[in-house]
């Protein structure tokens, strides 16, 4: 049986956080949605997205085999259901298709959508991301479900006496170095990841996941509903916010209600809006429709895409959307739509050649000690190309 994650039609959707990656790699809670599935079918999963990514991300195709849409999240009956389909059937929750089983022989036929499907109504309720929004709105509770499937039947390190915690629902992993901190569980559930660093006077509120080998800097503040990717490095005052990794937010400033995707850096002071002065709901720019659109919620804060870095003090408006490999500079709020390979200030912008974002990415990345490979250089001409 190989199980295959596949990007549907609403991927458009939640650009530009899927330039780089198929929407499974999309962090929700603690967990990716890839490793979630993962999880509860206790089998490695491959992908079905576009052709562009296909060589970071290959499909594996056997004898059966059971595409499962990447966006939706995994619970015990949906998964119970989806073992139960026969080939060419598909399991649907109105006009989402939740899952797909497909022979090896039909496989062709099924991937250029001529194979006929019988399709099965799904009972339940399903959560998925639809919309960029959909990630943080939907990452408190990610965190609730995660922290449960990610800690089951383990037994959790102890911190130095030196930290104050409360609540029980704080688990912390091997190699977590943390003195003088403050953990309030009493909310819900902190996950603290495999060598994460907690300097001094840094306090977080659950639901909170900090994942592997991250730092909080001394006197962060981390409040509900965030989630630190790995290997991110954050500081000042973060709410509602999820970092994918590899991102860093080192010095004061607030980030609300955002999502940061990877290998993004802010200067120190940037800080974004979440709430409008007038308190109407928010509205953010929109791939599919090319246009801004209302996102039905009052706090909204920024969206930034995979390579994007700010200058000091950067002001992002309520429901910003930065693109992928953008270098944003200059004092005075921003446009609220930047788009990919764009560098500039607020009075005037420019493209950003391959060749130039190829450099400032394999400078970023040696930090790290991670190379910039041939594949990577593909990636950028592809996402370059599209822009």
């Amino acid at each position: 049986m190989s199980y295959i994650l596949f990007d549907d039609k609403r991927r458009i959707n939640l650009q530009p956080l899927c330039f780089y990656r198929p929407v499974a790699e999309i962090r929700v809670g603690i967990l990716t949605i890839r490793e979630k599935w993962e999880k509860f079918l206790l089998t490695k999963t491959s992908t079905l997205t576009e052709e562009y990514l296909a060589d970071k991300y290959p499909i594996r195709i056997g004898n059966i085999n059971i595409f499962i849409n990447g966006g939706v999240f995994p619970d015990k009956k949906l998964v119970s259901q989806i073992r139960t389909l026969e080939p060419n059937q598909a399991l649907c929750k109105d006009d989402v298709v939740l899952a797909v089983s497909v022979s090896k022989e039909d496989i062709h036929a099924f991937l250029t959508q001529r194979l006929s499907i019988d399709q099965i109504e799904y009972a339940y309720e399903i959560k998925s991301i639809t919309n960029t929004w959909d990630i943080f709105t939907e990452n408190a509770q990610q965190i609730i479900l995660d922290f449960e499937l990610v800690t089951a039947g383990r037994r959790s390190a102890t911190l130095s006496k030196s930290n104050v915690q409360v609540g029980e629902e704080i688990f912390i992993e091997a190699g977590v170095r943390s003195e003088c901190v403050s953990i309030n569980a009493q909310n819900g559930p902190v996950y603290i990841g495999k060598d994460v660093e907690l300097m001094d006077g840094s306090s977080l509120r659950g639901p909170v996941a900090i994942c592997e080998h991250s730092t909080l800097k001394m006197g962060a503040r981390i409040y509900e509903g965030t989630t630190i990717g790995p290997w991110c490095k954050i500081g000042g005052e973060v709410n509602n916010a999820v970092f994918f990794g590899y991102s860093n937010k080192a010095h004061d400033g607030f980030v609300g209600t955002s999502v940061i995707a990877e290998w993004c850096n802010f200067g120190a002071g940037t800080i974004t809006s979440n709430l409008r002065n007038d308190y109407e709901k928010i509205k953010c720019w929109s791939y599919a429709e090319e246009k801004f659109v209302p996102t039905g919620l009052q706090f909204c804060g920024l969206i930034m895409g995979d390579y994007s870095v700010s200058g000091i003090n950067c002001m992002f408006n309520s429901g910003s959307v930065v693109g992928t490999n953008c270098n944003i500079y200059g004092s005075g709020y921003q446009r609220n739509f930047i788009p990919n390979f764009t560098k500039g200030n607020t009075f005037e912008k420019e493209e950003i050649e391959v060749a130039d974002a190829v450099s400032a990415a394999k400078r970023m990345m040696g930090r790290r000690n991670i190379e910039f490979s041939s594949m990577h250089q593909k990636l950028f001409e592809a996402v370059k190309k599209i822009t």
